[in-house]
C-alpha cells in the first residue's frame, strides 16, 4: 500500500487521573499527541489508555532523545526500525503494551507505516497489526518544524492547583488525593500577599468548600494582578472523588473538538453522553446521605460508539442532591443530576 500525504501536527493532550470508585487511582499525565490530518492519532486506535513518549513529566534529555528518534537522528529502539508512539501511562513498560510503527525517510519526507500493538521486542503484524491505519506520508519540512519546536520550548512542570480554604479534613484529603494522581496541590486561606511569580505556577484555583463572594473576588483579583489566567473550580459538594474529577476537567488543555468525551447532561432519570470516537465510558454517581456520608454507585461501564447516547440512571443512585461523573481513559466530565 502506498503512503498517502497527510498533515502532521502536535497538540497538548491529557490522560485524566482520578480517584476511582473502587478506591484505586490512576495517574494524571500531560503529553503531546500526534495530530494526523487534523485528528488526534490516538482516537484512530479504538479505545486505548496510553500516552505518547512526548510527556511533560519526563526529563528534558529523555524528551530530546524521543524527538531525535522520530526525526531519525537516533537509532530505533526496537528491531525493524520500529518506534513507540504510545505506551502505558503508568509505567511505560513495553510488557504492558505499546503502539509502535516503522518510521522511515522517503526522499525529504517521513513515512509512518505498519502500526502494531506490541508487548515484546518483535511485532506480529498478522495478529496485532492495526489494519486500516496508515501508511502516512508527512511533508518533511512541516514534520521537522513541529517536532523540533519541542526542543526549543521548556517542558511544563506538573500541574499545580491552589485550594482555597482552611486545612480541615476535606481540603487536606483533597490535596492528598490530587498529589496521589500526580497533580500538585497547595492550601491557602486566600491569595493575599502571595508573590506573582508563585501564582504563575498554578494551573487552576479551586474552592472545595463554600467561600463567601468577597473572598472569591479577592482571589480572582490577585491572579489578574499577576497576569495569570487560571481555571476556577467551584466545588459542587464535599465529596473528594467528585472534586478531583472537577479539577481534572478544569486542567484539560484541549479544545472540545479534540476530545473523545464531549458532552454529559442529566435529565428525566437519564444521562446523556456524547463521544466523538468509540471508547469505554464509565459513569459513577455520587451523593451524600442524611448523615453526610458519601454514597457511590457505578451506573455504567461499557463501550460506546461515536454519537449521543442515553443511559438510564438508577433512581436510588441519584436521589436527592447527586452528581454523575463520566470518565474515559483521557477525559472526565461532571454533571449534577436534574430533578
Amino acid at each position: 500500500m502506498s503512503a498517502v500525504y497527510v498533515t502532521f501536527a502536535l497538540a497538548p493532550a491529557m490522560r485524566a487521573g482520578g480517584v476511582l470508585a473502587d478506591g484505586g487511582h490512576q495517574v494524571h499525565r500531560d503529553f503531546v499527541d500526534f495530530v494526523v490530518d487534523g485528528r488526534p492519532l490516538l482516537f484512530q486506535l479504538s479505545d486505548l489508555d496510553a500516552v505518547s513518549p512526548l510527556a511533560s513529566d519526563v526529563p528534558p534529555a529523555v524528551l530530546a532523545a524521543q524527538v531525535r528518534g522520530l526525526l531519525l537522528e537516533a537509532e530505533a529502539p526496537l528491531p525493524g526500525g520500529r518506534y513507540v508512539l504510545y505506551g502505558c501511562p503508568e509505567c511505560a513498560d513495553l510488557a504492558c503494551g505499546a503502539v509502535t510503527a516503522v518510521v522511515q525517510r522517503v526522499d525529504d519526507d517521513y513515512v509512518w507505516r505498519d502500526f502494531a500493538w506490541q508487548t515484546s521486542e518483535q511485532a506480529d503484524l498478522e495478529r496485532n497489526g492495526y489494519q486500516g491505519i496508515g501508511p502516512f506520508r508527512f511533508h518533511g519540512a512541516a514534520y521537522r518544524t513541529a517536532l523540533r519546536s519541542l526542543l526549543d520550548a521548556a517542558g511544563p512542570d506538573r500541574p499545580r492547583v491552589l485550594l482555597i480554604g482552611a486545612r480541615v479534613a476535606l481540603v487536606a484529603k483533597l490535596a492528598a488525593a490530587l498529589r496521589t494522581i500526580g497533580v500538585g496541590a497547595d492550601i491557602a486561606h486566600d491569595a493575599d500577599g502571595v508573590p506573582a511569580d508563585e501564582l504563575r505556577g498554578y494551573s487552576a484555583v479551586a474552592f472545595p468548600r463554600p467561600v463567601d463572594a468577597r473572598r472569591r473576588a479577592a482571589v480572582r483579583r490577585a491572579f489578574e494582578r499577576a497576569g495569570v489566567e487560571v481555571a476556577h473550580v467551584d466545588g459542587l459538594a464535599p465529596i473528594v472523588p467528585l472534586l478531583v474529577a472537577q479539577i481534572e476537567h478544569a486542567l484539560d488543555p484541549r479544545p472540545v473538538a479534540r476530545r473523545r468525551l464531549t458532552g454529559l447532561v442529566t435529565a428525566d432519570g437519564e444521562a446523556g453522553v456524547e463521544v466523538t470516537s468509540a471508547c469505554r465510558v464509565r459513569l459513577t454517581a455520587y451523593r451524600l446521605d442524611r448523615l453526610s456520608r458519601t454514597r457511590t454507585h457505578e451506573v455504567f461501564d461499557g463501550l460506546l460508539e461515536p454519537g449521543r447516547h442515553r443511559i438510564p440512571l438508577d433512581a436510588k443512585a441519584v436521589r436527592g442532591a447527586a452528581y454523575v461523573v463520566a470518565r474515559t481513559a483521557e477525559g472526565v466530565l461532571v454533571a449534577p443530576t436534574a430533578h
